[in-house]
């Protein structure tokens, strides 16, 4: 038998430089949720890749942000900090379009900080401006590899994902081949809801905002139910997620019942109900 190869790879980086959609992009299939909007990882999540010998787990941590001072932002730092602990590679994920600031140089300082190979991965590749492409290239001599792709169209990620196979070491594989997240569903299907309510909503959303899914049950007729709760803070962000006549609150459900329909391949019934909890911070954190 030949020997195989299996390791945990964090990804590591600023918020908002593509760490998700790159994950995504090498799974092959969404694990993580994806939106402009920043810090919409809360979690380290996983995504599992097996290819031939080889079994990589990756670990999309929360983007570091600058001035992170309220306790969930401290929650989210500490997760990343956590992340790196046990891990055999580290994925730098950079934007060439974003200059190096302060939140960069603590995402650098805590890869220093740990003895274990690292690969620089310049994203956006595929953006015609990127004023600050020759900036990251002068960090490529800190190290082991460098890959410059665009997790948005796919380009170069065989590179990176060759690189990775060889740097992670000789195992047995964590996870059965073919199991592509380690995330159950209720928390895979609450972050699905969290991402169509950043998509809708934008920049009126307010950062404070959380789901939980309770119950998920297969009916009689084939029929998945989902049940959800999306918690604000106050009623007049209560009011703006559910929607002048419930509007709002329905096309989010719309949406996700249509991604879960196409991903099941079932027939989906969501149920979204808005409530108003201005603790429920205390509870996540």
């Amino acid at each position: 038998m030949p020997n195989t190869k299996s390791g945990f790879v964090v990804m590591i980086g600023r918020s908002n430089v593509g760490k998700s959609t790159l994950m995504n992009s090498i799974i092959g299939s969404k694990i993580a949720i994806t939106t402009p909007k920043p810090q919409t990882t809360r979690l380290p999540i996983q995504g599992i890749l097996t290819r031939g010998e080889s079994q990589i787990v990756f670990v999309d941590t929360p983007g570091v942000l600058k001035g992170a001072k309220d306790a969930l932002s401290k929650k989210l730092l500490s997760a990343v900090k956590e992340s790196l602990e046990d891990v055999d590679v580290i994925v730098y994920v950079v934007d060439p379009t974003r200059q190096i600031g302060q939140e960069e140089r603590e995402v650098m300082r805590l890869i220093e900080s740990i003895d274990k190979p690292s690969i620089l991965v310049i994203n956006k590749m595929d953006l015609e401006r990127k004023p600050y492409l020759d900036f990251y290239r002068d960090l490529s001599e800190n190290y082991d590899e460098t890959v410059e792709l665009s997790a948005l169209r796919g380009t170069h990620i065989g590179t990176l994902i060759e690189k990775l196979q060889d740097l992670v070491p000789e195992g047995e594989f964590y996870y059965p081949e073919g199991q592509l997240t380690n995330m159950p569903n209720k928390y895979w299907m609450a972050e699905l809801i969290r991402e169509k309510l950043f998509l809708r909503l934008r920049q009126e959303l307010p950062y404070s905002t959380h789901v939980e899914v309770s119950e998920i049950e297969e009916r009689k007729d084939g029929t998945m139910y989902v049940k959800g709760s999306i918690f604000t803070t106050t009623e007049r962000y209560k009011r703006m997620i559910i929607g002048a006549g419930g509007r709002g609150i329905k096309e989010i459900g719309q949406s996700v019942r249509k991604e879960l329909t196409a991903v099941l391949q079932t027939k989906v019934f969501v149920d979204l109900r808005v409530e108003v909890d201005p603790h429920w911070m205390k509870r996540f954190v």
